[in-house]
């Protein structure tokens, strides 16, 4: 079976301290589920990728990034596997109404790459979490996350720059 490489495609758009609404710019506590076949909250009209699909593969786990006491609407989705002794994104998106100058809530992509740096941490992989980037967007990811390449558009955050993640979207 081919694998395809996909690289990571998304703007940060702004790192907040949860995801606030871009017009009132209320904050809101959200949580990371692991997401399932049987996610009632998944539309698939409000993504690029087909998430669903990505279930198939046992290596992989999906979460999706919700607000506390609103599991059914799911505001961005992030793959990511175990290589046991880093994280590695295969995948992030936020939902279609978080994207681009009418999106509802700032921060989705930042939650959900410091939840792939919480996730490292808790493993004892002292936040090291690694992706490939879409060339064009290696630079905002150095400017945004403090990632780091290490060999052509392969990057990492470290320890570091994982920690600030972390204790930025996750203070508990």
């Amino acid at each position: 079976m081919k694998t395809s490489i996909i690289q990571i495609d998304i703007e940060i758009d702004r790192l907040t301290n949860s995801i606030e609404n871009s017009i009132s710019g209320d904050i809101f506590d959200t949580e990371l589920i692991l997401f399932e076949k049987s996610d009632k909250g998944y539309v698939k009209s409000n993504w690029q990728f087909n998430w669903k699909k990505e279930l198939n593969d046992s290596s992989k786990k999906i979460y999706k990034l919700v607000i506390v006491n609103n599991p059914k609407i799911i505001q961005g989705l992030i793959c990511i596997s175990d290589n046991h002794d880093h994280i590695f994104m295969h995948l992030i998106e936020n939902a279609k109404f978080n994207k681009g100058k009418n999106k509802l809530y700032n921060g989705v992509a930042g939650n959900l790459v410091a939840f792939a740096c919480k996730e490292s941490f808790l493993k004892g992989y002292d936040g090291i979490v690694s992706f490939i980037a879409k060339t064009k967007l290696i630079k905002h990811y150095e400017d945004t996350l403090g990632a780091k390449i290490f060999n052509e558009n392969q990057m990492y955050i470290d320890t570091l720059e994982s920690e600030k993640l972390v204790s930025r979207y996750f203070k508990k």
